[in-house]
């Protein structure tokens, strides 16, 4: 993948940061985006370049629509990003009728809203140069719905949705767009989840590693990858059949 640029949203932790290190070993070179430079964000990049990998962080607050988009339509204009991976997602667990306006917005401006900060600017660079591919992190819980979590299932599902509808509008661009949905990964996210109540539920009987994202993310971005596209992509070990 010598000479091609990944652009990874949220790169600094958990999957962002596996796959980010999984770009670099397939020769991409790396943006990936932060809303600070952190020192979890500096190691990343810094494990990223030990691989011999061109990698840099691009700070902006995802929630802020001007900020985000300025920095992507700058972006785009100095280079064109070959691959897209939207990782952008936050939690705020709560039951519905408990659950405060602030909950739900701010995982909506996050999750799904970020989407289209990101995306929307970027696209249109794509379709002009007829090429690229977008992949998006979306989550088991947009697939079968999550009790105590309907802000996160309802952010998730329609990343599933964006995917499905973007992928038959730029397909004949030469775009691919794909979703990978992860099930209970050992993330900073799942760390305080009840793990032997959940294990039984998994065929696999264990929670993924981060790694196990960022492997099919990496061939998705590929081109060994020709044919697949408009898919939701299950990483899961068999929660969801």
């Amino acid at each position: 993948m010598k000479n091609k640029l990944a652009l990874v949203i949220g790169g600094s932790r958990g999957i962002g940061r596996a796959t980010v290190l999984r770009l670099a070993t397939l020769g991409f070179e790396i943006i990936f985006s932060c809303r600070a430079e952190s020192e979890e964000a500096l190691s990343t990049r810094d494990e990223a370049t030990a691989l011999n990998a061109k990698c840099s962080i691009l700070t902006f607050n995802l929630e802020n629509r001007t900020e985000t988009m300025q920095k992507v339509e700058t972006l785009c204009k100095e280079r064109v990003p070959d691959v897209i991976v939207y990782n952008a997602g936050i939690s705020r667990d709560n039951i519905l009728a408990f659950m405060s306006p602030d909950e739900w917005d701010q995982v909506m401006r996050v999750n799904l809203d970020g989407f289209y900060n990101v995306i929307q600017p970027a696209v249109f660079h794509m379709l002009a140069r007829k090429s690229g591919r977008i992949i998006v992190v979306t989550s088991a819980s947009g697939q079968t719905g999550q009790a105590g979590q309907v802000n996160y299932s309802a952010s998730k599902a329609g990343l599933i949705g964006a995917v499905k509808a973007l992928a038959r509008e730029i397909g004949r661009k030469n775009i691919f767009v794909n979703a990978v949905a992860p099930g209970v990964i050992e993330t900073a996210m799942t760390e305080k989840l009840p793990k032997e109540k959940i294990k039984p539920l998994i065929p696999l009987n264990r929670f993924g590693k981060p790694e196990d994202v960022a492997s099919v993310i990496g061939f998705l971005a590929a081109e060994e990858n020709m044919y697949i596209h408009g898919q939701v992509i299950g990483i899961n070990g068999g929660l969801v059949l």
